[in-house]
């Protein structure tokens, strides 16, 4: 095995006779919510390809993680390249339709893209949010599901019910200082998520959003203040607890049943209750 890839023979095949071969795709599954999503996908004999974009020195500990994937018998693939560029894309989408042939689809797809600005809106002392801040963010974290789903709906890749999961915050109807960008992609994403739900219906697809709470992953550290917004969010959590990467992967998972196929455009709240006050 290399870079968590059996051999092609292996990787193309199904599972044992009978047996429904699944397969996830998850955008920015390298750390984070996209990374417990796969860990839990994982654990459900769901097979990955996980495309993520990291600097050299973080793949040593990324590999870590990777590998305790490859432990559970699953098969998984790794692209780290950045999703969001068109070229890269769809030289993406070429290497994956020769990874699987014509006998595997992907079952889900999971967004969990985090790129985006986190400047203020006015500061004297900081550089402030641009047009062009405003348009990276809500192409990385909202337009680029939109781009990956047509993507794959024309290279004929889904499965039949096949499943879209993405993921907001609460930022999406709160301000928070330096949240501007990210929230306008938020918002855009729960709209995006709504019409793709209705207008992809007629091929199978069920798309759905998930807002996590306030959970301490790389990207929210990330956000000046954040040290704030924590302990503002475990005093209105009823559990007196942080939302865990784990917590939000249960539920992503949940998305992918048989249970869950009449889910469809909604925006599940996963946060133990802390957004009612």
């Amino acid at each position: 095995m290399k870079n968590g890839l059996k051999d092609n023979a292996s990787f193309a095949g199904g599972g044992d006779k009978g047996e429904e071969v699944l397969w996830a795709l998850i955008l920015g599954g390298s750390s984070g919510l996209g990374l417990a999503t796969a860990k839990k996908l994982a654990s459900h004999r769901f097979n990955l390809l996980i495309v993520h974009r990291d600097r050299r020195a973080d793949l040593d500990e990324i590999e870590k993680h990777f590998k305790e994937i490859t432990t559970t018998g699953v098969q998984l693939k790794t692209f780290n390249a950045d999703a969001t560029n068109n070229e890269k894309r769809n030289a993406l989408i070429q290497e994956i339709q020769s990874l699987l042939g014509d006998s595997n689809k992907i079952k889900v797809l999971i967004h969990s893209i985090a790129k985006g600005s986190l400047k203020p809106m006015q500061s004297a002392a900081n550089v402030e949010l641009s047009h062009q801040d405003f348009q990276i963010t809500l192409d990385a974290m909202a337009l680029s599901l939109y781009d990956w789903t047509k993507a794959l709906v024309a290279a004929q890749l889904f499965a039949a019910d096949a499943r879209i999961v993405s993921f907001t915050s609460e930022g999406n109807t709160k301000a928070w200082n330096n949240y501007g960008a990210v929230s306008v992609a938020k918002a855009a994403l729960e709209s995006l998520t709504r019409n793709m739900a209705l207008e992809f219906a007629p091929l199978g697809i069920k798309a759905n959003c998930i807002q996590a709470g306030l959970t301490d992953t790389k990207s929210f550290q990330m956000i000046p203040g954040n040290q704030a917004l924590k302990e503002n969010a475990l005093r209105r959590n009823p559990f007196n607890r942080l939302t865990r990467p784990e917590d939000v992967a249960n539920v992503a998972y949940l998305l992918t049943t048989k249970e869950a196929q009449w889910i469809n455009g909604t925006v599940i709240k996963v946060d133990g209750g802390e957004s009612l006050q």
